[in-house]
Parts: structure tokens; sequence; C-alpha cells
């Protein structure tokens, strides 16, 4: 039962997510000063953070973990690291609209990996 609840902490998580990282990203395109609001920039870190206490806690009571046991939350873990690496460029640190737009569908690219990694249970989604 408490496995089944931080799933679906976690999977309604992982939904507030890229629902988030959607509409920054299309405020970074448009250069709209919303972007700036304290609550713009706070809220999607406080989904994130419980997003990745999920992950954790999930991982723990299933006994996997990335690096040592599981290719699967392996795969996981790294698409993570590259999709924050991407958004960063595509709401904050690219220098032009181009770089933002490019970023911004490469991380989306990767957030749909991570999401087919954990659905197919396969990080080669075969």
């Amino acid at each position: 039962m408490l496995y089944l609840l931080f799933k679906t902490i976690h999977i309604l998580t992982v939904s507030v997510t890229a629902g988030f990282f959607c509409w920054r990203w299309r405020l970074a395109l448009a250069a709209d000063p919303r972007l700036q609001q304290r609550w713009v920039r706070i809220l999607p870190h406080l989904n994130d953070t419980l997003l990745l206490t999920s992950a954790i806690v999930l991982a723990a009571m299933a006994g996997r973990y990335p690096f040592v046991n599981s290719a699967v939350l392996t795969a996981k873990v790294c698409g993570l690291i590259v999709y924050i690496l991407l958004g960063t460029i595509a709401i904050k640190r690219g220098r032009t609209r181009h770089q933002k737009l490019l970023a911004g569908v490469l991380a989306l690219l990767t957030l749909t990996y991570i999401v087919a990694v954990a659905i197919s249970k396969n990080p080669l989604l075969v």
C-alpha cells in the first residue's frame, strides 16, 4: 500500500514537472518577465524535490539502486542528468532563441526517453 502511494506521487510529480518545464520554456522563448517571478522560480524546484524523494524511496523499497543492480534506474538517472543540463540551457543559459529552442526540444525528447524506460523496464527500449 505504501509503495503504491509513493508510486502515485512519483507519477503525478513527473507530470507536473513536464508541465512546468513546457510552461517555463515557453516563457523563456518569449523573454516573458513572468519567468523571473519568485513563485515561478521556486515552485518547480519544490515539485522536483518531491519527485526525487519519491524516486529514492521507491528504489529503496524495491531494493534497486542505480549503478549497482538496476540498468533501468541507471538509464533513468543518466537521462535525468542530461534532461537537467538541457533544461537549464532551454530556460536560463541559452544565449539565443535558437539555442533555447533546440535545447528544449532535446530536453523533451530526453524526458520522453526516461518515461519510456520507466514504462518498458528496458533501457534500450527494445
